[in-house]
């Protein structure tokens, strides 16, 4: 077993909880000693198994020797998620994060300081949960001259469609999600096609380099009367981005065929995939959604920025 690597984590919501119930054992299962030394809460911190007032993160990281910041606190873009993104990598820390809030605000200032801290941030978590969509982007498809990439990276856009095709309306397919656990209290990011284009700005910025403050949107929201479906084909909330033409990602609803990779999900189930030019599309699909999903991707996450060798977003 390596030396012991602390961990300062951001957030006890049901990410969090399961972040830190995990990260121990898996870390093990690759020979890292991961430890969680600290959890802040919003005005609370627990250390050495007490809840007190919260101190100054710098201090914090410093006196605990924290090697990762992992943060799976809301997107309320209240400012604290970048703040305190920045101070970690500042004090020499990676960053791990499932925040996607000051992932589009602060995209410029965060690779910055990453690549002069020599540290890495790592945003699996806020880009398809369990699905590695974020990994093909930021590393895997590296020299395939990736073209375009689309998906269907809402879950809870993909299972209402489902729905209203069998015959549901729009309410009561939202209701029947939200019973499910897929949806959010309130579905109006996903049906909007806003938490798509959120996704594809943070898959576009690990591709090619682009701003996810300087990209524009456009989306169709998921409201009746919808389009007309051929035949073998299942409508999608699509979101999707092309390289020739920077700094744009568009959601649309589209009737994919049932037998390619978006027209064949079901239920919440995503996927995206990848215009790789001479080597083919490339598509991925599956992985777990939802709270552990995303912790999952987070452990996964800090395995990474412990274990390779780089710096930044890439």
């Amino acid at each position: 077993m390596s030396e012991p690597v602390p961990i300062v984590l951001a957030g006890h919501g049901p990410v969090g909880r399961a972040y830190a119930d995990l990260v121990a054992e898996r870390g093990r299962q690759h020979g890292l000693d991961l430890r969680v030394v600290a959890v802040r809460g919003r005005e609370r911190q627990r250390e050495a198994g007490e809840w007190g007032p919260l101190t100054d993160l710098p201090e914090l990281l410093e006196r605990t020797g924290a090697r990762v910041f992992a943060q799976a606190v809301p997107s309320d873009g209240d400012g604290r998620a970048a703040r305190e993104a920045l101070q970690a990598l500042n004090a020499g820390a990676h960053v791990v994060t499932a925040t996607k809030s000051h992932l589009l605000t602060h995209w410029k200032e965060l690779t910055e300081a990453a690549d002069a801290a020599g540290r890495s941030v790592r945003v699996s978590g806020a880009t398809g949960a369990a699905m590695p969509a974020g990994d093909l982007a930021r590393s895997v498809l590296r020299g395939f001259d990736v073209r375009a990439v689309s998906g269907c990276v809402n879950g809870t856009a993909t299972f209402v469609l489902d729905r209203l095709a069998d015959g549901a309306d729009l309410d009561g397919a939202v209701a029947e999600a939200q019973r499910a656990g897929i949806a959010e209290a309130d579905p109006s990011n996903d049906l909007s096609g806003g938490d798509a284009a959120t996704k594809l700005r943070l898959l576009s910025a690990l591709l090619w380099g682009w701003d996810p403050a300087e990209t524009r949107v456009s989306a169709e929201p998921i409201a009746p009367p919808l389009p007309a479906v051929p035949a073998g084909h299942r409508l999608r909330q699509v979101a999707d981005a092309v390289r020739d033409e920077p700094g744009v990602v568009r959601v649309a609803l589209s009737a994919e065929p049932e037998a390619s990779a978006l027209g064949a999900l079901r239920g919440p189930e995503k996927a995206v995939r990848y215009d790789c030019g001479d080597a083919g599309q490339i598509a991925v699909s599956g992985g777990r959604s939802g709270p552990h999903g995303a912790a999952l991707a987070m452990i996964k996450d800090t395995l990474g920025a412990v274990l390779e060798a780089t710096t930044g977003f890439r």
